[in-house]
C-alpha cells in the first residue's frame, strides 16, 4: 500500500466487492473496482482476503433451506435452532404452493441483498402481487419463499412522538479453533410504519444493542 511515508506491507484485506469485480486480470476485465493481480498475491499466500473469494455461495438464500441437513451432515446431530420454513421455487411442488399463497408469503431472490427484488405479500397491493407472479413464473429458480414473520418492535422517535417499529438482531459469531458468540450484535430497525424490511438500503436504521450482565 502506498502511503505518505512510503510503501507498507498489507496482511489482510476486508472485501466488500463481488468476486467478479475483484481482479480484472482474473475475472471481469472491465472491472475498475478491484485490484489488478490481487488473486496472484492471494494464491501465493501473501495476503488474506476476508471475505474470501467464493464465500458468496453461503449468501445464496437457497442454501439456507438446506442448513438442517448441512448441520446434521457435519456434526452428526440435529440442529438446535429450527429454520424458518422455506420453499425453493425451483421445485415444482414448492413453486405451486408459493403461487397459490403469494399474498401470505415473503418471496426473495436467492442472490439478492439489501432488501431488493422481494415481495412482502401481506403488505403488497394486488397489482404488485400480479406483477411479481409474472417474474416468478419466468425464473422460478431465482426465488425462495418464507412465511411472514412477526418481528418484535422497539420504540423510536418520530415527528409525533414515540412509535413502534419492527426490529431484528444480527449476532456476530467468530470461528477459529472453536465457535465464539460475541456479546451484542447489529440491531436493525425499520423506520417506515408497518414495514418489515430493516435493510439500510431500504430506509432502515440501527439501534443501540444492550447486553445485560447476568
Amino acid at each position: 500500500m502506498r502511503t505518505t511515508q512510503g510503501y507498507e506491507s498489507v496482511d489482510v484485506i476486508y472485501r466488500r466487492v463481488d468476486d467478479d469485480f475483484l481482479d480484472p486480470l482474473t475475472f471481469r476485465p472491465d472491472s475498475c473496482l478491484g485490484v489488478a493481480g490481487i488473486m496472484d498475491v492471494y494464491r501465493a499466500g501473501n495476503v488474506t482476503i476476508a471475505n474470501a473469494p467464493g464465500t458468496g455461495i453461503s449468501d445464496d438464500k437457497a442454501i439456507y433451506s438446506y442448513m438442517p441437513e448441512i448441520v446434521e451432515f457435519y456434526t452428526g446431530r440435529k440442529a438446535i435452532l429450527e429454520n424458518v420454513p422455506t420453499w425453493r421455487c425451483s421445485e415444482a411442488d414448492s413453486f405451486k404452493y408459493v403461487m397459490e399463497h403469494l399474498p401470505e408469503l415473503v418471496v426473495k431472490e436467492v442472490h439478492g441483498s439489501g432488501g431488493y427484488g422481494m415481495l412482502v405479500g401481506p403488505t403488497a397491493t394486488r397489482k404488485e402481487i400480479a406483477l411479481f407472479a409474472e417474474k416468478l413464473k419466468s425464473k422460478p429458480g431465482n426465488y425462495i419463499a418464507q412465511p411472514t414473520l412477526s418481528l418484535s418492535t422497539v420504540p423510536i422517535m418520530v415527528k409525533k412522538g414515540i412509535a413502534p417499529r419492527h426490529v431484528d438482531l444480527r449476532p456476530y459469531v467468530l470461528v477459529s479453533d472453536k465457535v465464539h458468540i460475541i456479546p451484542g450484535g447489529l440491531t436493525r430497525v425499520a423506520l417506515k410504519k408497518g414495514s418489515l424490511v430493516v435493510n439500510s438500503s431500504q430506509g432502515g436504521g440501527t439501534k443501540d444493542t444492550w447486553v445485560l450482565e447476568d
